[in-house]
């Protein structure tokens, strides 16, 4: 997939907006050409095969901006492989920075469309997937480009393990009720929730982001939804 194409194949839409924003400072754009290379995803090998050490679990984050969360999430659970992807490259190079800093040895990064590397997940081979705070993409006509689709979710069940666990946050209701009315009725998720201050309140061992904070501090409500993955029949 070419990255600046909106539609490079019949009914393949970007989920996502602009690749580059500013200037990099010199420190990240040295990350980007020397540490990202030697972490990147390599699309066509099995993910669990790119890790160097004998991770426990495979972690999946799509869409991580600043990388606040998953840099976190890394030091936090140094037994987990986790693979971020991300487009936005000065994301990416915030990420970098985090990892660099924090000596952290068990993030991947595909620095591109996730969609192209889902093949090399093999099945019920991923402990969680998160989905935080992405695009809402608002207007109806663009409805289309939000990343939470059937057939993604379809990705994701095939990959998650048995009990694996799909969070879903965002500071958009509209895109809350998009997520439910795709999820809910999909017959390999549950909704983990028994009552309002499980999607009210972030899991215990959560981590915010800073887009999650700026939102807070204007007083945007945030919901966070827990899926489960149904055992294979």
């Amino acid at each position: 997939m070419t990255a600046d194409n909106d539609s490079p194949e019949p009914g393949y839409l970007r989920s996502y907006g602009r690749r580059r924003g500013k200037k990099l400072r010199p420190g990240r754009e040295r990350l980007m050409e020397e540490l990202l290379p030697r972490i990147s995803v390599q699309p066509g090998t099995p993910i669990r095969d790119q890790f160097d050490l004998n991770v426990q679990a495979i972690w999946l984050e799509i869409g991580f901006g600043g990388g606040e969360h998953l840099a976190a999430q890394a030091q936090a659970n140094p037994d987990v492989g986790i693979v971020g992807c991300e487009p936005f490259l000065n994301g990416v190079a915030k990420l970098l920075r985090q990892i660099d800093d924090a000596g952290s040895e068990n993030v991947r990064i595909r620095a591109d469309d996730a969609r192209d590397i889902f093949p090399d997940f093999t099945d019920g081979s991923v402990e969680r997937v998160f989905v935080l705070f992405p695009d809402p993409w608002p207007k109806t006509k663009h409805h289309k480009r939000r990343f939470i689709q059937t057939d993604i979710l379809d990705e994701f069940a095939r990959m998650l393990s048995d009990g694996g666990e799909l969070r879903i946050a965002s500071d958009h209701m509209g895109y809350i009720r998009w997520s439910l009315s795709k999820v809910l009725p999909h017959d390999d998720f549950e909704w983990v929730a028994e009552g309002p201050a499980d999607w009210r309140d972030p899991p215990q061992d959560w981590i915010r982001t800073r887009y999650e904070q700026k939102a807070l501090v204007k007083g945007d409500t945030c919901v966070y939804l827990r899926f489960r993955r149904k055992p294979r029949s």
